[in-house]
């Protein structure tokens, strides 16, 4: 009798239970006439070991056969085949986690807690302009400080904040795969800062007019345009632009202008709905401006959407000014300390800041509207150019 091939295919499917020998270790189980599975006895370091091929007949003899003779080969070469296998597996396992997915998969379990339900992609877009490119075919568990720094040097220094926002994002994924039960280094970002070394950057403000340039530049607004309303809007109430180029006419109830929460910087759960009181000469403003409101929104650009950022800061360059649009909120709060001697809590509401720890914000039921009302009139006196004595705030 041959001692090898000793099965064919035709017979295979035909014998009933029990075990059958092709030679040279390979063996059919037949637990039924119709299904079994393939064995492969070999000895390995003095052991036998028995190693299954697969299914019968999803496996077919002459499969069977190519798979006994690649673990034959390993054996030869002194490898456990069973073992190499494993080895293979948690490989192949390892290439479907590279960073690119399990970076996909934390932004998906974080959109709810960020703005627009991250839609803006700013949470996404450190990773995927800084890390993915480089990185985000490599399998997580491989990522070490060497890979990281080497990823963020070039802009470690020219672009500090970017290159801090696209660490710490590398961070939360390293900490996303933890969780999903991964072996990887959490410690590799802070070794990779050590690497880097501490930022040549200087981190620069941006640059605000002093308070008491604001009414001559206040009043050179006054062409009607919807930069220039913007831009008188923005200086009256203090907000942030990009709650104020969004604004539409339903968001305004009387005098009150109500910010929907989603649109307040940072995570949607960081604050409520922000309230504005809006003082005639906001009201002003905004009558003025809905001749110019299309689909409700009162600042649009000129062809779709709403006016860009840039459009009320070209405005400022084009005149050579170093001042910015942000940085009027710089000048009101400015004014509230040095003019106005408002309460700190009311002056950092007055912008739209978290005041106070969890507990503290807990049992505080106002947001000082009116308190926030009177100041934002006296400012309205100043940047138009009128005089009027500060208002004596009382703390609530």
């Amino acid at each position: 009798m041959r001692t090898s091939n000793r099965l064919s295919a035709k017979g295979a499917a035909t014998l009933g239970p029990g075990k059958y020998a092709d030679g040279a270790g390979l063996w059919l189980v037949k637990e039924e006439t119709a299904r079994g599975k393939w064995v492969l006895r070999v000895t390995v370091h003095g052991r036998r070991r028995e190693m299954g091929l697969g299914a019968f007949p999803a496996v077919s003899l002459a499969e069977a056969r190519k798979h006994a003779d690649a673990a034959r080969a390993k054996v030869r070469a002194g490898l456990d085949p069973i073992k190499e296998r494993q080895r293979e597996r948690r490989e192949a396992s390892r290439n479907l986690h590279l960073l690119k997915d399990v970076a996909l998969d934390a932004f998906e379990s974080r959109k709810a807690e960020l703005k627009g339900d991250g839609k803006a992609g700013r949470w996404f877009s450190p990773l995927e302009r800084h890390i993915l490119p480089k990185l985000g075919k490599v399998p997580i568990a491989d990522i070490d400080q060497v890979d990281i720094r080497d990823c963020l040097a070039p802009i470690w220094h020219a672009k500090a904040a970017t290159a801090e926002k696209a660490l710490g994002r590398l961070s939360i994924c390293l900490k996303h795969a933890a969780a999903l039960g991964l072996q990887v280094d959490l410690q590799a970002p802070e070794k990779a800062r050590a690497l880097l070394g501490r930022s040549r950057h200087r981190v620069e403000n941006i640059p605000a007019m002093p308070w008491k340039d604001v009414p001559a530049f206040y009043a050179s607004l006054s062409n009607g345009t919807v930069a220039h309303m913007a831009l008188r809007l923005l200086i009256l109430t203090g907000v942030r632009s990009s709650p104020l180029r969004f604004l539409h006419e339903s968001q305004i109830d009387g005098d009150v202008w109500t910010i929907p929460a989603e649109a307040m910087k940072g995570r949607r759960d960081a604050t409520a709905d922000f309230r504005v009181p809006l003082v005639p000469e906001a009201l002003a403003v905004i009558e003025a401006a809905q001749a110019h409101a299309r689909d409700g929104f009162l600042f649009p650009s000129v062809r779709k959407g709403v006016i860009s950022d840039a459009t009320m800061a070209r405005l400022m360059e084009r005149r050579e000014m170093d001042a910015r649009p942000h940085g009027f909120r710089s000048s009101l709060r400015d004014w509230l300390a040095e003019a106005a001697g408002a309460p700190h809590e009311v002056a950092e509401t007055m912008l739209g800041h978290v005041v106070g720890g969890s507990v503290e914000r807990a049992y505080r039921h106002t947001d000082f509207l009116e308190q926030r009302r009177a100041l934002l009139a006296r400012w309205a006196q100043h940047v138009t150019g009128q005089s009027g004595r500060v208002v004596e705030l009382v703390r609530a």
